[in-house]
């Protein structure tokens, strides 16, 4: 019987698409493929816990960590591979709408948790939002959720960096848009270098964040004024 995972990753080839780490392939999923894979995933790990030479028959501590390793990735952990992008309502910003559309900086911050593409590692950190408004405005939970559909994959914090603007510009129609990342890495805080601290900073800037001094400085001025206050 034809596995579940090599259906799906047919349906890709044949379309031409990728299916990195960091991709989303939920296009290609059809309904009942989850639970599937699921069952699939859950046989794959008993077997990847049985090299590891661990009693998952006797073990009280291993008995269902197979399923529940399975459901993680799924459901949480890489949610933003399997799952569609968050449905996100915008609302006009022009004069024809509002008396005064709003055309200044606004800036979000949200926390976020990802996972190393390398090493399957958590990645914890804040993801610091910037925007100049255009001709849609959204929701400010909707930018927290766009950055967390990004971030619940496998990745690197700078292609994490681009993924947030690139959906954040698709779901605004806003050209001028900054992301700041800080972040910890438990694949140089668990393994390898065994870090005290692996707390990393990544930007991207788009347009007028990119090319206006003063924007760029006010944006920066926010993050500095929004890490003073956040709760510890």
């Amino acid at each position: 019987m034809e596995k579940i995972s090599d259906i799906i990753k047919a349906r890709i080839e044949h379309s031409g698409k990728r299916y990195y780490a960091n991709s989303n392939i939920s296009e290609f999923i059809k309904p009942g493929d989850l639970e599937k894979l699921e069952a699939e995933l859950t046989e794959s790990f008993r077997s990847v816990l049985d090299s590891l030479i661990i009693d998952q028959n006797h073990d009280p501590n291993s008995l269902g960590t197979a399923h529940r390793l399975a459901k993680m990735y799924l459901h949480e952990t890489m949610k933003g591979r399997y799952y569609p992008d968050p449905k996100v309502t915008s609302f006009p910003n022009d004069k024809d709408h509002r008396e005064h559309p709003y055309d200044q900086l606004l800036v979000i911050r949200s926390e976020i948790k990802s996972m190393c593409s390398h090493h399957h590692q958590p990645v914890t950190g804040v993801a610091y939002i910037g925007i100049l408004a255009a001709e849609k405005l959204i929701g400010l939970s909707k930018y927290t959720r766009i950055a967390q559909w990004c971030a619940r994959r496998g990745t690197l914090q700078e292609e994490l960096c681009n993924d947030i603007a690139r959906e954040i510009a698709k779901a605004t129609g806003s050209k001028d848009i900054g992301v700041y990342i800080q972040a910890t890495h438990g694949c140089c805080e668990n393994r390898g270098i065994m870090a005290h601290s692996s707390l990393t900073q990544t930007t991207v800037l788009r347009g007028a964040f990119k090319f206006d001094h003063a924007v760029k400085k006010e944006f920066m001025d926010n993050i500095k004024l929004q890490q003073e206050f956040a709760p510890r």
